[in-house]
């Protein structure tokens, strides 16, 4: 018998399953250095180049995938959200918003953490509101990580207050930034998701 989880899946619309799945590719990209797992998993989106944005962005990824080693994305990874004293990003929400780390955004994505049943992670040391957490959080809620999927209406609460606000800007300049390499098409490919999501959102409004 098919698992709880296995079950909402299949009972998931499509469009809904992929949404969920490219937040959470997002947030593996985004929560740590790419490993040989993940690096194999871009490289097979070389069949998505459709001559969309979309599928341009995934092949471009898909053919830097193929050409880069853990150890390189571990270094790129290093250069452009840790580095020495600080990467050359800063993928939070409260800094973006208010130039500061642990601002009221923070405060703020706790109290619906703690409304939407979503626990931080013990061994996680990061800030709830880093970009890699929040596209994890997101994909919770579409898929129903956190119990049942969520009404579209508390997706689109949780990403108009969340998300909307800052990724887009983030992903942008990831896509610009002086370190990005194999994350450049990463950046693309948030900032069209972004684009995509918002605009959805704005249609069922």
């Amino acid at each position: 018998m098919p698992d709880a989880a296995a079950h909402i899946q299949h009972m998931m619309a499509e469009e809904d399953l992929l949404r969920a799945n490219w937040y959470g590719f997002l947030a593996r990209f985004l929560a740590a250095p790419a490993d040989q797992v993940a690096l194999s998993l871009a490289a097979g989106f070389d069949s998505q180049d459709d001559g969309t944005d979309m599928g341009r962005a995934l092949g471009v990824l898909s053919r830097l995938a193929q050409q880069t080693t853990p150890s390189q994305a571990e270094e790129e990874y290093f250069n452009l959200f840790i580095g020495v004293g600080r990467g050359e990003l800063m993928p939070y929400g409260s800094y973006y918003l208010t130039g500061f780390l642990n601002e009221k955004p923070l405060a703020h994505l706790r109290g619906d953490m703690a409304r939407l049943g979503i626990a931080r992670a013990e061994d996680v040391k990061e800030p709830e509101d880093h970009i890699a957490a929040l596209c994890e959080m997101m994909a919770g809620l579409i898929a129903g990580s956190f119990g049942t999927p969520a009404p579209l209406a508390v997706q689109n609460e949780f990403f108009q207050r969340h998300l909307s606000p800052w990724a887009g800007r983030f992903f942008g300049d990831l896509e610009r930034a002086r370190h990005a390499r194999l994350y450049q098409p990463v950046g693309t490919i948030g900032r069209l998701l972004i684009d995509i999501e918002r605009d959805a959102f704005g249609m069922e409004a």
